[in-house]
């Protein structure tokens, strides 16, 4: 991701008593599988029917963060990690260990650590306590190692309903300047869910072992966001992804029947948009194959599955690089799938005018759904 800012320094170590450091795994929140100690996302006993890129990027702990709730009076948390270490000649050498404190949706602060192999970085708290979220360095695959708190006390944040988001890098966050500016995590944020990032990087191309992989993960809601890799990376006609779209779903729904399902397709790609693939299809043909894919399976019986088009979301102003979107436009998305979420209906009859089980379950965990924002920011979307 890039990163373009300058973060405060650590502040001066203060003499305290003595204090146990805490086992770090209650605190750790958007995790799918653990590998040993470390956060992974993909089935570790699974691997080898995964194409190498997905395994790579796998590996990175996108979306896994430390929650917890501090004691009034608490001045700061230390956490005890390990990270790699950027190269001596890397420019941004000073920004990779950087650990952004977030209470809510508002940022509290930024810490940098100076890069070492294992280290412990201290995180200044606001004196009233609360609850707080640390996003980590992902690109840095860091390794949570325990936690402490310094006058007060720690405890495990209250647990949020769990959202598998699977995707591509867009999901994964490229191009966002920071963690917590990805499309998942503001919109994690906002809807008061515990986002789990299944984005990788090049990868989300329909791969089905990925769909086992969701269907024995739980969740209380799902959202699907890929695509655009089948224009170029790994071509695809319009007959073959509609196709891998029911198969891709058929898998999830054996482990998740009746879980909200959310399809996002493709957004922009202006590249991609009206000229021929390898295999003679344009990206508008692979998205509306994606979007028929999934009305088609509501209609035959599906109610729990929605689909939100992915064009109308961004213009070109949005994108960073013709294909990864900016902080603006990952905003912007991340306000479209809050919407399509907060107004989701699951099935008919009693049900949709109560409104979503998954809104109830995150108001009864103290999640917040949207906190009045409108979708877009109360304008309208650039026309396709």
């Amino acid at each position: 991701m890039r990163d373009d800012r300058r973060c405060e320094p650590l502040p001066a170590p203060r003499s305290e008593a003595p204090v146990h450091w805490l086992d770090p795994a209650p605190f750790l929140r958007g995790t799918a599988w653990l590998d040993g100690d470390r956060p992974v996302r993909a089935d570790p006993d699974d691997l080898e029917r995964l194409p190498w890129d997905i395994a790579e990027r796998a590996a990175l702990p996108i979306g896994v963060r430390i929650e917890f709730t501090a004691t009034p009076g608490t001045r700061a948390v230390e956490l005890r990690y390990r990270a790699a270490v950027p190269e001596p000649g890397d420019p941004l050498r000073a920004l990779r260990h950087c650990f952004a404190l977030w209470q809510g949706t508002r940022l509290v602060g930024e810490t940098c650590a100076a890069p070492a192999p294992e280290a412990v970085v201290t995180l200044p708290l606001p004196p009233r306590g609360g609850v707080f979220t640390v996003h980590l360095p992902e690109g840095q695959a860091p390794v949570p190692l325990a936690l402490r708190a310094l006058g007060g006390a720690l405890s495990p944040a209250p647990a949020r309903p769990r959202w598998l988001v699977h995707g591509d890098s867009i999901t994964e966050g490229w191009w966002a300047t920071r963690p917590a500016h990805s499309w998942p995590a503001t919109a994690g944020r906002l809807l008061g869910l515990d986002p789990v990032n299944l984005g990788y990087a090049g990868g989300a191309r329909g791969e089905l072992p990925l769909a086992e992989h969701l269907a024995r993960l739980p969740g209380e809601v799902i959202t699907l966001a890929f695509g655009t890799n089948c224009w170029s990376r790994v071509p695809a006609t319009a007959d073959w992804l509609y196709a891998t779209v029911r198969a891709f779903v058929g898998l999830v729904r054996r482990g998740h029947p009746s879980t909200p399902l959310l399809i996002v397709s493709p957004v922009l790609r202006p590249e991609a948009e009206h000229t021929r693939n390898a295999l003679g299809a344009t990206l508008t043909e692979l998205r509306r194959a994606m979007e028929r894919a999934g009305r088609d399976l509501a209609a035959e019986g599906d109610t729990h599955l929605h689909v939100l088009p992915g064009r109308p979301l961004l213009g070109p102003e949005h994108l960073a690089d013709g294909l990864h979107p900016n902080d603006a436009g990952h905003a912007r998305m991340a306000r479209a799938v809050t919407h399509a979420l907060k107004d989701l209906r699951v099935g008919n009859g009693s049900a949709g005018r109560r409104g979503s089980p998954l809104l109830e379950r995150s108001r009864e965990l103290g999640g917040g759904w949207a906190h009045g924002t409108a979708p877009f920011g109360g304008a309208s979307p650039p026309a396709p």
